[in-house]
């Protein structure tokens, strides 16, 4: 049991993948054992992407003649047995030498104490070491007490024993685990060359199954842990699991001290031989197991060794050895193993890509705008200028490229990068920067049906953002994914800083997702954090309001820094959203974007796949998003940002009343003639007007008028 809890208490789940893109205290006995009693019996979930197969070496010591104890190994397979469920154990391997002198007496008393295994209907694999048989004899040596005790017919009620050898010797079983199946061999001392035959017959019969080969002699260690084959080893090695991809682990036992190492087989991919053996440390070992902690989700496997026997004492009733000996922490016992098994596996059962799926499938009730880019040109050519990206919710909500001023054509590329689930399979790659603005943006047109909508019962904001790999070490900080036109102070706002957008999806300095808001029902800025954002990998945001609370997930995941505060949909006086990225940076690549209305009865996408950017005028809940978008004519830039929120952006948009809508005298916007954007605030004592640069974004000036009716 490691005195590091955490090792074995990980996420057993995940949401959607972003691609595409030490020691604590021991535990106590009762946190050991009784804390898991009422799990004993539970079966593992065999869909799980974390689950353990443990595995017991050399224990011929505990059962030597007069001179052996069980203790340990009961003391181990009952902690096996407590820890089923919470481990999700879906296997256990013997590596061989069960007993020191192949006597009938010996392996008879260790078979009693796996009955405690066979009692909870836990499968395991048993293979004969050299001091369980005769070792001068290949596995054709006949009958013998241990095949009395460890043959065939013990295995034949377990629901993973799948065959053996003739001899009975050999055996193979089949577990499933993590939402597939994996193949594991137990092979005697010495297998014949029958046997080898057998093996590749096996496989061949299974072609698309990972496999694990467990025997007693293959590697050995030196005194830094790094193993390399023995003789009989690489007997096996060039006979067999070269030729075979699909073994990718091997496990033994028989020498010490361990160790591991990383062979590369024929077909380039690597194959991790481990030997693992503890006979000659106190107590023959203690029974210490070897857990395998498999996480397909981060693609690793997590080891740990440790004794259960000794865990289980009253620690103040534990002598020197015992204290030393209760759990192993050094790298040769407690490591990692990074291991991406979709990749791996791959030549022997490659995982089709999941192919584009039709606009008719992705659209929902309530979608508002929906944007894709796998049609907007070849993949790395520039998007012209004027080029439009068609709304596909049938809405006509169409994005129009613009360009900043001294940016060149290459400001915006098409690409065919893409979320590996992405409905689309294409992006648009954005080339940005600052001081001074460069880049290119999507806009909305002015008389775009989105820029009227008020989303008064909530919204849902969907989209896929890859950011490239050197994006902290250059002067991108707090750019825009999306941002809705108009300042605070367009609104009626004093809070905070009125010159804030009215609405904007951030990334800070730290690369941390921002959503920032100034909410109808309040006077400042509502702001949902997330946390930072890997580089190089693609990951869905989903910005989700319910009419009174917002809420952000990424990979379908709920964040943690969601304002509880009920806040309503942003300012409804400036109804324009600017769906671009601002500044982006080279290799920052743009998914799908989509708007929608709400639909309570959506779950997050952690649900499903990542769908596309989108917008939505009501909860999609990650689902689908909509926003409400006018686009304006004139500047490129959003209002600057001079709070910690955001540094200036590079874009901006002027925003003009429909001419249908009715005027509104706390919060106007003007578009004069002249290159400059005009703002009137309207509060109870005063009138601001304030011109800023159609260009720069600054603001070149500003008057304030008193009301005649506030000095009454």
């Amino acid at each position: 049991m490691p005195n590091n809890p955490s090792r074995r208490s990980l996420l057993q789940g995940l949401g959607l993948l972003g691609a595409g893109a030490a020691a604590g205290t021991v535990l106590s006995p009762a946190a050991a054992y009784g804390a898991d009693d009422d799990e004993q019996g539970r079966q593992p979930d065999p869909n799980a992407p974390r689950f353990t197969l443990a595995v017991i070496p050399d224990t011929q010591y505990l059962f030597d003649a007069d001179r052996g104890d069980p203790a340990p190994l009961r003391a181990t397979f009952q902690y096996l047995v407590t820890a089923r469920a919470r481990e999700n154990i879906v296997f256990t391997a013997h590596l061989g030498d069960v007993v020191e002198n192949k006597a009938a007496a010996e392996l008879a008393q260790a078979g009693k104490v796996f009955e405690i295994l066979d009692r909870q209907r836990m499968p395991y694999s048993v293979l004969a070491g050299n001091h369980d048989i005769d070792d001068k004899k290949d596995d054709q040596r006949g009958p013998s007490p241990y095949l009395d005790v460890f043959g065939p017919a013990r295995y034949r009620k377990m629901s993973t024993f799948r065959g053996a050898t003739a001899d009975g010797y050999n055996t193979y079983h089949i577990f499933t685990a993590g939402g597939r199946q994996w193949l594991l061999f137990a092979l005697d001392w010495r297998p014949s060359a029958g046997t080898l035959t057998w093996v590749r017959e096996v496989l061949g019969a299974h072609p698309q199954l990972p496999a694990i080969l467990t025997t007693h002699d293959l590697a050995s260690a030196d005194s830094n842990g790094q193993a390399r084959l023995s003789g009989h080893g690489q007997r096996l090695w060039d006979s067999l699991v070269k030729e075979h991809d699909q073994i990718f682990l091997t496990l033994n036992g028989h020498y010490w001290p361990p160790g591991r190492t990383v062979l590369r087989n024929n077909a380039g991919h690597d194959v991790h031989v481990h030997i693992t053996n503890y006979q000659d440390r106190y107590y023959g070992g203690s029974g210490m197991a070897r857990l395998y902690h498999f996480d397909l989700a981060r693609n690793t496997i997590d080891v740990e060794t440790f004794s259960p026997w000794i865990l289980d004492k009253d620690p103040s009733r534990r002598n020197e050895l015992e204290q030393q000996e209760v759990e192993l922490t050094d790298p040769v016992n407690q490591f990692s193993v990074a291991i991406d098994f979709t990749k791996r596996f791959a030549g022997f059962a490659p995982v089709p890509p999941r192919g584009p799926r039709p606009v008719s499938q992705m659209l929902v009730p309530g979608t508002v705008a929906y944007w894709r880019f796998d049609a907007v040109g070849p993949d790395g050519t520039p998007v012209p200028e004027g080029a439009q990206v068609a709304d596909l919710s049938g809405r006509g909500n169409h994005l129009t490229r613009v360009t900043l001023p001294g940016s060149d054509q290459t400001a915006m590329r098409s690409s065919a990068e893409h979320h590996a689930d992405q409905p689309a399979h294409g992006s648009i790659f954005l080339n940005g920067k600052k001081q001074p603005a460069r880049g290119a943006y999507l806009r909305t047109a002015d008389d775009a049906a989105l820029n009227r909508l008020t989303f008064a019962s909530g919204y849902t904001i969907e989209a896929f953002v890859k950011l490239p790999a050197d994006v902290r070490a250059t002067k991108h900080a707090w750019m825009s994914l999306l941002c809705r036109m108009g300042s605070g102070q367009n609104a009626g706002k004093t809070g905070d800083d009125p010159a804030e957008p009215l609405a904007t999806l951030s990334l800070s300095d730290g690369m941390a997702l921002q959503w920032a808001v100034f909410p109808l029902n309040q006077n400042g800025i509502s702001t949902n954090w997330g946390h930072e954002m890997r580089a190089g990998e693609w990951f869905h945001v989903a910005v989700v309001n319910d009419g009174r609370n917002t809420t952000m997930y990424v990979n379908g995941a709920k964040l943690l820094r969601n304002p509880s505060t009920p806040g309503q949909r942003p300012g409804h006086q400036q109804r324009a959203v600017a769906c671009r990225g601002v500044p982006l940076r080279p290799d920052h690549r743009a998914g799908l974007l989509r708007l929608a209305r709400r639909h309570p009865d959506r779950g997050p996408a952690a649900a499903g796949p990542p769908v596309h950017a989108r917008l939505t005028d009501d909860v999609g809940h990650g689902q689908e998003g909509s926003l409400p978008s006018r686009a304006g004519t004139l500047p490129d830039r959003c209002p600057p940002r001079t709070r910690r929120t955001r540094s200036p952006p590079t874009l901006a948009m002027e925003f003009a009343p429909s001419p249908d809508d009715p005027w509104d005298e706390d919060s106007a916007t003007d578009r004069p003639e002249s290159p400059a954007v005009l703002t009137i605030a309207v509060y109870p004592d005063r009138t601001i007007v304030r011109a800023f640069d159609v260009l720069t974004g600054k603001q070149i000036n500003e008057i304030e008028v008193a009301r005649p009716e506030a000095s009454r």
